[in-house]
C-alpha cells in the first residue's frame, strides 16, 4: 500500500469523496454536517492523502484542515466499502497524526457523529 497527496482530479477519488458527503447528510442531522465538500477540500489550507493497493486500487482518504500554526483537523476520513476491515482507517490515521507532529503541530481535532453508522469511527479514533 502506498500513500500519496491527492489534487482530487481524478475520478475515483472525488466519487469516494462524493460517496462520503452523501453519508453524512444521510446519516447525521442537517445542522451537525461538517464534512467538507470537493471545494473544501480543494482549499489552500487542506492536504488530501489517498491510500492506494499494489494493484493502483483507490483504498480510501484522509485530510488535514491547518487550522493554526499549532494545529489542524482530521477531515473527510474514508475507506472504500472493498477495502473495510483490512487496516485502511489506522494506517490512514496514522499517516495524519505523524504529518501533524512534522508540521509542529500541538492540538489535532476532529467531529464524528454519535449515531450507530459512526461507531467504527469512534473505535477507531478511541
Amino acid at each position: 500500500m502506498r500513500i500519496e497527496i491527492d489534487d482530487l482530479s481524478r475520478d475515483v477519488v472525488r466519487a469516494l469523496l462524493t460517496e462520503h458527503l452523501a453519508d453524512m447528510h444521510a446519516t447525521s442531522p442537517a445542522d451537525s454536517v461538517h464534512a467538507l465538500d470537493i471545494t473544501g477540500l480543494t482549499d489552500s489550507s487542506v492536504t488530501m492523502w489517498t491510500l492506494w493497493s499494489e494493484g493502483d486500487e483507490l483504498l480510501g482518504c484522509v485530510a488535514l484542515k491547518e487550522r493554526s500554526s499549532t494545529g489542524g483537523e482530521i477531515k473527510s476520513m474514508r475507506t472504500s466499502s472493498v477495502a473495510r476491515g483490512r487496516g485502511v482507517g489506522t494506517r490512514l490515521l496514522q499517516h495524519v497524526v505523524d504529518e501533524s507532529r512534522q508540521r509542529g503541530y500541538r492540538q489535532l481535532e476532529l467531529e464524528t457523529g454519535t449515531q450507530d453508522f459512526f461507531d467504527p469511527a469512534r473505535r477507531l479514533y478511541a
